[in-house]
């Protein structure tokens, strides 16, 4: 079962960013006592990025054992390994790099001149998906899809359209019910080819984070609060097995429902 939305509010987004940040190392320092490693899906975008700049500059990154984490990304461009716009590269300037991480357990998507389309990334990265869920025993998503190993948390961004990862309004992929990742093409924001999780692997991982500051966000945070369809307001359909979490700013809360705000320490 999916959890029940929790919305936590804070003030601004430079404050945001800290309590992610907080949390984020407590939850990976938690889940290694408990497993010995650690799987984080990470996300682009201001929000996301910017999560893993407060992450680098907190002094207790160190408490995170990195060469145990393993790391996945819930969507990427489509478009040269080098190029700026990838995920991945953003995620290496911000933190990755400066971490001793394990490369074997670092899974980056396909690029163009890797593979010729995004299709052709997408299956690879299914593929890697589920290798990985293998060694685990065969991971099982819910409604019986197979093919993703342990998401521990899972960090998303919200675009004001409410679209999440590649997971577009109305689009081809966000009405995906058995694959784990599709190519995305003629997105309606640059560039236009990429690859996305869906929803059923999105909805595989132990916990969703969703990380939203800004009032034009405001809409469309408020939408998916308030029970929207997910094909219309892919936001809506993202959600953990045992805890789903919407991490907002005050301006990007302006619409939520009243009755799901609950005030909490950020660092719980």
């Amino acid at each position: 079962m999916s959890a029940d939305p929790r919305v936590s509010i804070h003030p601004d987004s430079s404050v945001l960013l800290a309590a992610i940040a907080a949390r984020l190392i407590t939850k990976l320092v938690d889940t290694q006592d408990r497993y010995g490693e650690a799987t984080i899906v990470l996300t682009g975008g201001t929000m996301g990025i910017g999560t893993l700049r407060a992450v680098a500059d907190s002094p207790a990154c160190r408490a995170v054992d990195w060469s145990k984490v393993n790391v996945w990304w819930g969507d990427e461009r489509f478009v040269e390994a080098d190029s700026p716009d990838r995920n991945t590269v953003q995620a290496d300037e911000a933190l990755l790099g400066r971490l001793a991480l394990d490369p074997a357990r670092v899974h980056r998507p396909g690029a163009a001149g890797d593979f010729a389309t995004a299709d052709d990334a997408a299956a690879d990265y299914a593929r890697r998906l589920a290798e990985a869920a293998s060694a685990e025993h065969e991971s099982e998503l819910p409604g019986g899809v197979r093919g993703v190993p342990r998401f521990d948390v899972l960090l998303l961004g919200v675009g004001p359209d409410a679209h999440v990862a590649s997971l577009f309004p109305e689009m081809a992929g966000i009405r995906e019910t058995e694959r784990t990742v599709v190519g995305v093409e003629n997105a309606p924001k640059p560039p236009p080819s990429r690859i996305s999780l869906t929803l059923p692997a999105i909805k595989s991982a132990d916990e969703v984070w969703m990380l939203v500051a800004g009032e034009d966000k405001a809409g469309a945070v408020g939408l998916a609060l308030a029970g929207a369809g997910a094909v219309h307001v892919p936001a809506a359909g993202a959600r953990g097995r045992t805890r789903t979490l919407w991490l907002i700013d005050a301006a990007a809360a302006a619409k939520v429902p009243q009755e799901l705000v609950r005030k909490e320490p950020a660092s719980a």
